[in-house]
């Protein structure tokens, strides 16, 4: 056996892909054989299985580990098993080839550096060759060796080999793959596996051995910006410990790290491994576990960063190729999960599917089974994620409904936008609960939602006027007031309306941080857009649904609003010829249909006081 004397930064995962039947687990069995890496009596206990069975011994019988396997003849799972050369040694991943079992090589080439694709020299380039190929873009695995298999079937003849070679490097070509050799071999015998075969005189390139060895080895992350997603928290000598694998770039005792998307700052005061004697730094392919110099609530998914920091966002373009039955639609609500981190998304816009055999885009209302597309995941936790061409292990992610893997994605076209590079917000001296003492009341977002004419402008301005009676410090942001000024570049489109609660609730957020109970008057119509405004201010958010039916409120029509967009005056009116979805599940309910202002301004202010009353410990509050 080969000793393991290597680093552990330098094991180089390598994905096995192909078609069904192209011969990946033999040619990796065989492999694991000819360099010496089985465990020792393997291959007795495979023989005497086979003698049981009364079946012909198979290099497969290897890799595939389960009965249902070897009785199919069909990797329907995904092994993994090291392989060690006297230069690097290698994490082996066989992905089932059978499009039925897409879903597991998607999980096994998730976190690959490079590649193997297994062809059928009598088979060739088919169907399923393109989409492992394209899933190996989509995956970010950039390069590839491909192995033509099965050279016996063919008189080991150097044509057939050129045909096939040719094939598969124009069209890893238009994907923009590295395609690094093309080697002729008959997995089942050994052929070209560690040394050239003899019985292929005409081939002088490289073993499918030294192919591997020459590959980029992982440790080449090292240089790239430091990603340390946090896979636990843990409770030890009354010290928190914090775990996880870097997946690039390197970190010591005594640098200062970030935490995304929260933005928490820390520094490492220790850093420890499992089994292993303490060190001061570590690289990327490591397991480490850190202590910091402050008690941070940290959470499984954070990212650990340097100063360059992920990208942050709510919004995530992705490509992807979907793999359930059921077509994937506009609405859709999924699980998508980014390294450790899992978020639970809406699909939020369907921009593209894509031709995986002509390379085009077209447009399309729903993504069918095994079809790549591009797509907008919105959620309403934070994504702390990297482009796949900036730092493809963070850009990874698998698409789940509920416990099943429906597809694979990576991350594209995310914003190069100060809050994510170079901006370092500055905390206050003041905390919350000196404001609180000082004003003597919680500070918050009241945030009223409804049809226009439904009353909001009217009972925002009450209550803002009872409110100030009390001496308590309370602001109102209405709809035309902040339209006028702040965001007078806006118009009344889809895309607009939601920017303008945006840029509203990131305002309100800062008033109620500053000690404000902040009320807001916007129709804010969308409620994916009320449900990011409470993602801004998490904690503090209170959805206030004053309600009122259309025609209720056209009746009213205090401004002409309703009159002028049935005239054909303004377009995109709510209400006319635009949507309301009213909330489902409101803090409060407001009708304003049946009750007069006083005894919906006496609602409010009872809500406010149980919301916000400051009561100090000992004392009872009194309304």
């Amino acid at each position: 056996m080969i000793e393991n004397t290597k680093d552990t930064d330098l094991i180089l995962p390598v994905v096995v892909v192909g078609h069904v039947d192209h011969g990946k687990s033999t040619l990796l069995g065989r492999l694991l054989f000819e360099t010496d890496c089985l465990p020792e009596g393997k291959i007795d206990s495979i023989k005497a299985m086979v003698n049981r069975r009364s079946t012909q011994f198979e290099w497969s019988f290897v890799m595939d580990a389960f009965k249902a396997e070897r009785d199919q003849g069909v990797t329907i799972d995904t092994t993994q098993i090291e392989l060690r050369t006297q230069d690097r040694d290698y994490l082996l991943i066989d992905a089932p080839g059978h499009e039925q079992f897409l879903k597991n090589m998607i999980t096994g080439a998730a976190n690959a550096a490079a590649a193997l694709l297994v062809i059928d020299v009598v088979e060739g380039v088919r169907d399923q060759t393109h989409r492992h190929a394209y899933l190996l873009k989509l995956l970010s695995v950039q390069e590839v060796v491909v192995i033509v298999n099965k050279m016996d079937l063919v008189d080991h003849a150097q044509k057939p080999f050129e045909d096939v070679a040719r094939q598969i490097r124009s069209y890893l070509e238009e994907l923009d793959i590295q395609c690094q050799t093309v080697i002729p071999v008959t997995a089942r015998d050994g052929d070209n596996l560690v040394v050239l075969s003899e019985r292929m005189s005409w081939y002088r390139g490289s073993t499918v051995v030294k192919a591997l060895e020459a590959l980029s080895p992982a440790s080449l992350l090292i240089d790239k910006p430091l990603r340390l997603p946090v896979q636990d928290i843990y409770h030890f000598d009354s010290r928190r410990i914090v775990v996880g694998r870097i997946e690039s770039g390197r970190l010591k005792v005594g640098d200062e790290v970030s935490f995304s998307p929260t933005g928490k700052v820390a520094t490492i005061t220790g850093l420890e491994q499992w089994n292993a004697a303490r060190k001061i730094s570590a690289g990327a392919g490591e397991s480490v576990a850190l202590t910091l110099d402050r008690e941070l609530f940290i959470e499984r998914g954070q990212i650990i960063h340097s100063m360059n920091a992920p990208h942050v966002t709510h919004d995530l373009t992705v490509r992807l190729i979907w793999l359930a039955r059921t077509p994937l639609e506009l609405g859709a609500k999924l699980q998508v999960k980014f390294m450790t981190s899992t978020h639970q998304v809406t699909i939020a816009a369907i921009k593209a599917v894509i031709d995986l055999e002509e390379l085009t885009f077209s447009a399309a209302e729903r993504v069918q089974q095994n079809t790549v597309a591009e797509v907008v995941l919105h959620s309403r936790t934070p994504f702390a994620v990297d482009s796949v061409d900036e730092l493809a292990p963070t850009a990874r992610g698998v698409l789940f409904d509920t416990f099943n893997v429906v597809g694979g994605c990576v991350a594209l076209n995310l914003p190069t936008s100060s809050d994510s590079r170079n901006i370092y917000p500055t905390g206050h001296r003041i905390s919350v609960e000196q404001r609180v003492l000082a004003n003597g009341h919680k500070s918050g977002v009241l945030w009223f939602t409804g049809l226009s004419g439904s009353g909001k402008s009217t009972l925002a301005m009450a209550l803002e006027q009872e409110l100030f009676k009390r001496g308590w410090q309370a602001y109102v942001l209405d709809g035309d007031n902040v339209r006028d000024r702040l965001n007078r570049d806006l118009g009344f489109s889809p895309d607009d309306r939601s920017e303008n609660i945006r840029r509203v609730a990131e305002v309100a957020r800062l008033l109620a941080d500053s000690g404000n109970i902040v009320i807001t008057a916007f129709i804010s119509p969308y409620q994916v857009d009320r449900e990011r405004a409470g993602e801004i201010a998490p904690g503090a958010f209170h959805e206030i649904y004053i309600k009122a039916g259309v025609q209720v409120c056209e009746g009213r029509d205090p401004k002409g609003l309703y009159a002028k967009a049935r005239r054909g005056e303004i377009s995109e009116f709510t209400g006319v010829d635009a949507p309301y979805e009213a909330p489902e599940q409101a803090d409060l309910v407001i009708d304003t249909e049946n009750k007069s202002v006083e005894e919906c301004l006496e609602m409010l202010a009872s809500y406010v006081d149980d919301a916000f009353a400051y009561v100090p410990s000992g004392r009872k509050h009194v309304a």
